[in-house]
């Protein structure tokens, strides 16, 4: 048996990943082409297989080190640690079924063939219905955003079973027939994470890729599949801290390599400007402030997914009160910096040659994925009464 990859170097593959990236991160984004090219640069680098158990071929990872990774992909550009983030959490989800020998099968399929995973399970969307039918299920249904499933080589789905209900999971091959990608995505931000929409008409999902129901809520293993919504917000805030030190290495180079010194200020550069000097500390302060809380969270995340069945309603309320915290300040925090960059670079820093705006865009666009106000209530009532957040797609 493999032992698994040494944590410097896969952050050094990923430092390798962003460089690359950041190389022509403008020019990528104001194209706004499907991200083929950069998916395949990710199946390359082999960070597509960090979470694989060592046994399946895999890295053998684990979260904390995933959100590192991502945090470096995604600072260079938003949108592909946005894609690798997804795919690391929905290949996750397979573990969440009790079905190990299904779940072996793809994890090792992953791993062989380069598999890209995306989802389709927006849970404000109507839902997909799965019909049975002989050896499967035929799902048909729309969804309005399914981000990375255009360019995905597998899918995770969820629906409706059109006999009894249920919410049923299941994997398909993302070019199945009877799915169509509906190439609609052309929002503010977040132009390069082909988040359209996708149609299915009677598409096959064989029995053996059925990944079962969602359990009751008296099953053993209801705390622990509720770990999937909260593991969903914390990516959320990892690629928010990730835009904002991105936003702030590159205000940060352009200020020294660029900003001239007002001519009030009585300094030859813009790097001597107390004004200037005070407010990157102050966006620095909040901005390390806001990754910390970030790390505390993915590694509390981790810790409640090994308990497995074990975990309790409690440890799980109080793991997403945590997460909803850094929601909150990473939401804020994106945004200020996304704002304020601008004021310390001047006014040649708006040309379009720099692409300074890609981060206020990107940062304003997933920031909306769902209203923070709810998260801070959360919080707040937490904090007030001691009541723990309930369990709904978003929290």
């Amino acid at each position: 048996m493999s032992t698994p990859i040494e944590q410097p170097s896969v952050l050094h593959i990923a430092e390798e990943v962003a460089a690359r990236l950041r190389a022509d991160a403008v020019e990528r984004e104001r194209r706004g082409a499907e991200p083929v090219a950069e998916v395949a640069l990710l199946r390359e680098s082999g960070l597509l297989r960090l979470l694989v158990p060592v046994e399946h071929g895999g890295l053998g990872g684990d979260w904390p080190t995933a959100h590192r990774v991502i945090a470096t992909v995604g600072a260079a550009d938003a949108s592909i640690g946005h894609l690798l983030g997804y795919h690391y959490f929905q290949l996750w989800r397979t573990r969440l079924f009790d079905v190990p020998e299904q779940q072996a099968r793809l994890e090792r399929a992953t791993v062989e063939g380069g598999w890209f995973w995306a989802g389709v399970s927006n849970p404000r969307d109507a839902a997909l219905v799965a019909r049975a039918v002989p050896g499967g299920l035929a799902v048909s249904g729309r969804k309005f955003f399914a981000t990375g499933a255009s360019v995905a080589d597998r899918l995770i789905a969820s629906g409706t079973e059109a006999d009894t209900g249920r919410k049923i999971a299941f994997t398909l091959d993302a070019s199945a027939a009877g799915i169509r990608y509906l190439g609609d995505w052309d929002n503010l931000g977040q132009r390069l994470s082909a988040s359209g929409g996708v149609e299915f008409t009677d598409a096959f999902v064989p029995e053996g890729d059925v990944l079962g129901a969602q359990p009751a809520p008296d099953e053993p293993r209801a705390w622990r599949d509720s770990l999937s919504p909260l593991g969903f917000q914390l990516l959320l805030s990892r690629l928010h801290v990730a835009i904002a030190e991105g936003a702030l290495g590159e205000a940060g180079r352009y200020t020294a390599e660029q900003s001239r010194a007002w001519p009030l200020s009585g300094v030859e550069a813009a790097t001597d400007d107390p004004y200037v000097l005070a407010e990157y500390g102050r966006l620095d302060a909040r901005l390390t402030a806001a990754t910390l809380l970030v790390d505390a969270a993915s590694r509390a995340f981790e810790a409640a997914e090994a308990l497995g069945t074990g975990l309790t309603a409690e440890r799980r309320g109080k793991l997403g009160v945590l997460i909803s915290r850094a929601k909150v300040v990473s939401t804020e925090v994106v945004n200020e910096v996304g704002t304020r960059i601008f004021e310390l670079t001047g006014a040649r820093a708006t040309g379009a040659r720099h692409g300074l705006d890609r981060y206020w865009r990107n940062a304003r666009t997933l920031t909306l994925h769902d209203p923070v106000s709810y998260k801070a209530r959360e919080i707040g009532r937490h904090l007030l009464t001691g009541e723990l957040p309930p369990v709904t797609g978003y929290s």
